[in-house]
């Protein structure tokens, strides 16, 4: 065999070894149990053998993980090249997408703009504003319920009932209806991976909830969310009750499961690095720089997914129009390229933090400032009340691809 030709077949033997390793790094990424497990070792893997690798196995959606904070970022600024309306979750594959009026997650522009015009007065900076002193008063009553001296588990004490109450005052139904909305958010969340009989029954639960909400506003209107939706006018057309039970199943989920997770993953790090708990005790107005460093860390929202709507080149690699990509965000935010040389290592000083933990472009998370705020009080709050806090057990953690959840996570605090 001649030497040209010999290097040609090694060569193409290398690639194809090459693409068949990245193509079963990129499958385990569709194991909701392998994000129960710590990722990040993975995610690295991917970030530097194969930034954006094409998943070819049999069982498994075929798609694009894209691991790379700059790539995800150009993705998400262009939507007319790579749209929501084919599916944002990876069982959106394999399963026939129906229409949901409302779904934001699924709608592309200009129809997504119209939505958001619709939400961005509810979401106003001086409106969350106004929820900080009664979102003190929250997590306030809830630190001095905890159990003094004794380990106690903050997911279902703490960080579970704070952002639901949180979203009961916005939305203006009563705060004690919260373990309702933990079950339904929980629901809503586990339906993503898979839908079941309880699923469907507890989701049809939630919407008769709101429609007599609803009912009740129409004819005695108040000062809140539920109101202003359902007498709002969309281009001369008030919202179907199924856009009104879109509307708020979204913002019962995305007001507190990325909340939740931030402040349970945010007191585990902290946690486990004392020296960085000790500099918010030391100097409480590094903490606003803190939350953005513990949305980097904790990453709430794992992934979503957008299609190639044409044939495309991200980082000299060739997309086909239909292809789906898989946008990693827990990935990016470990990205050594965009936050250096320390990008594996928490630092609540860090400075320059372009975290991409609300998403970006034309999804940006709709509730980051009232997240921002809830986190920040928090932060404040239980670094004032305690001196230390310690890992009391090991964390538990949700087996999903798309929420970073914890389930239980005993801690044990000092005052």
């Amino acid at each position: 065999m001649p030497a040209a030709q010999a290097r040609l077949t090694f060569a193409t033997v290398t690639t194809s070894a090459e693409a068949q390793t990245n193509s079963q790094l990129a499958a385990r990424l569709a194991d909701p149990a392998f994000w129960a497990t710590d990722p990040h070792p993975h995610l690295a893997r991917l970030r530097s053998q194969a930034p954006l690798a094409l998943c070819e196995e049999p069982d498994v959606p075929r798609f694009w993980a894209v691991s790379k904070h700059a790539d995800l970022l150009r993705i998400s600024r262009d939507p007319a090249t790579f749209c929501s309306s084919k599916g944002v979750l990876l069982m959106d594959l394999v399963r026939d997408l129906p229409h949901i009026p409302g779904a934001l997650l699924y709608i592309d522009p200009p129809d997504h703009v119209r939505y958001r015009r619709l939400l961005n007065p509810a979401f106003s900076t001086s409106k969350m504003r106004a929820l900080e002193a009664n979102t003190r008063t929250r997590v306030r009553a809830l630190i001095d319920a905890l159990p003094s001296g004794e380990p106690v588990d903050i997911v279902a004490k703490l960080t579970v009932p704070f952002p639901l109450l949180v979203i009961a005052d916005l939305l203006g139904v009563p705060g004690e209806d919260w373990p309702r909305f933990y079950k339904w958010s929980d629901i809503m969340i586990g339906a993503a991976t898979e839908i079941t009989d309880e699923s469907i029954t507890m989701l049809g639960e939630m919407a008769n909830y709101f429609l007599e909400m609803v009912a009740q506003r129409r004819i005695d209107p108040r000062d809140d969310l539920v109101t202003m939706l359902c007498h709002a006018d969309v281009d001369g057309h008030t919202l179907t009750d199924e856009e009104l039970m879109m509307f708020y199943g979204q913002l019962l989920v995305a007001g507190n499961e990325t909340t939740r997770n931030l402040l349970s993953g945010g007191l585990i790090a902290l946690a486990e690095h004392p020296d960085q708990w000790q500099l918010l005790r030391d100097d409480p107005a590094r903490i606003p720089i803190a939350v953005e460093e513990l949305l980097r860390w904790t990453t709430p929202v794992i992934s979503f997914m957008r299609t190639a709507t044409c044939d495309v080149t991200v980082s000299d690699t060739q997309i086909s129009e239909g292809d789906p990509l898989l946008l990693l965000y827990t990935s990016a935010n470990r990205d050594e390229d965009a936050f250096g040389p320390t990008a594996i290592q928490l630092d609540v000083t860090r400075e320059t933090n372009n975290q991409v933990a609300f998403g970006f472009g034309e999804h940006f998370c709709l509730g980051a400032a009232l997240a921002r705020i809830e986190a920040r009080v928090f932060f404040e709050e239980v670094t004032t009340r305690f001196s230390t806090i310690a890992l009391a057990g090991e964390p538990q953690r949700l087996a999903s691809g798309v929420i970073a959840g914890i389930t239980s996570a005993p801690l044990l605090f000092t005052s």
